[in-house]
């Protein structure tokens, strides 16, 4: 009876030591796409009041978690069923990362002054500040439900690549979803109140010495480091969608063989971006033609 139970015990060590060195080695594998990830999710938890911005945090990351509990089964469902359905969800995942990459670039390119009657229809369907909060809490969400397949299939296909038991798999993608959502917000929490630290550092040294200079960095620093995660989450975006393209479409593989990846990724990124943007125009143009019938 006690060698059976120590037998238990023996194999349940042996289990989380192979989930513990299965997950290092699926999460170095997903570090690329965590720190898109990262750069993604920090942009789109920025630019809110002070007093709101940890509160949109939290709701953001519920949303991430509740993102991986839906994620995680269908997954595991879709590779059991039929697993070259995980590659057309990517696809589409893809599609809708360049889109939102591409329309930011455009905006930003062709961007001009509105005139005066603009200005005022502008006013008259301004969004209150908190239907502006909530779409951004929403767009966030569905982002990070893209990133997160993305994250996922690349765990799971770790532990499939070694022929490891169902448990494993079922263990070592739950936890390698876990550390990735705690710790792309425990950053991006970190670096959205990089400002507040610096307030304190400034009031407990009464702004002298170090530490006084050091709060007068921080503050003055989170609006370029917003700037800048502006920035690199579009490209991050772009990046994301040409990986998927590029590794998950047949056609692409042997793309351009002389071309650095990194190039073939921006490029496929924005073509498929480009697609996704002028398809979603035509759409839109033909949805207002049908309703104004």
């Amino acid at each position: 009876m006690a060698s059976g139970f120590f037998a238990i015990l023996d194999d349940i060590a042996a289990l989380m030591d192979d989930v513990a060195v299965t997950s290092k080695i699926a999460t170095q594998k997903t570090a690329g796409i965590l720190g898109d990830d990262l750069a993604v999710n920090a942009e789109k938890a920025t630019g809110f009041l002070s007093s709101r911005e940890i509160p949109v945090l939290w709701a953001i990351t519920k949303g991430s978690f509740i993102n991986k509990l839906i994620i995680l089964p269908i997954v595991f469902l879709l590779n059991w069923l039929y697993a070259p359905a995980i590659n057309y969800v990517l696809i589409l995942g893809g599609f809708y990362l360049a889109f939102e990459g591409v329309e930011k670039i455009i905006e930003f390119l062709f961007h001009r002054d509105k005139k005066g009657h603009e200005v005022i229809e502008e006013i008259v369907e301004e969004k209150s500040s908190e239907e502006i909060e909530k779409q951004k809490v929403k767009s966030a969400i569905t982002t990070d439900f893209i990133l997160s397949i993305e994250i996922v299939i690349i765990a799971l296909g770790t532990v499939l690549e070694e022929s490891h038991p169902f448990i494993t798999q079922i263990l070592v993608t739950s936890l390698v979803a876990f550390i990735a959502t705690v710790g792309v917000y425990g950053i991006v929490a970190l670096i959205v109140r990089m400002d507040d630290a610096g307030f304190k550092l400034i009031k407990k040294s009464n702004d002298k010495g170090f530490f006084g200079k050091l709060g007068h960095i921080l503050v003055k620093a989170l609006p370029i480091v917003i700037k800048i995660l502006g920035v690199v989450g579009t490209i991050a975006l772009i990046m994301v969608a040409g990986e998927i393209f590029l590794h998950r479409i047949e056609f692409f593989h042997g793309l351009l063989p002389t071309w650095p990846d990194i190039l073939k990724k921006l490029m496929l990124g924005i073509v498929g971006g480009l697609a996704a943007v002028a398809v979603f125009t035509l759409g839109k143009g033909i949805y207002s033609l049908a309703t104004k019938k």
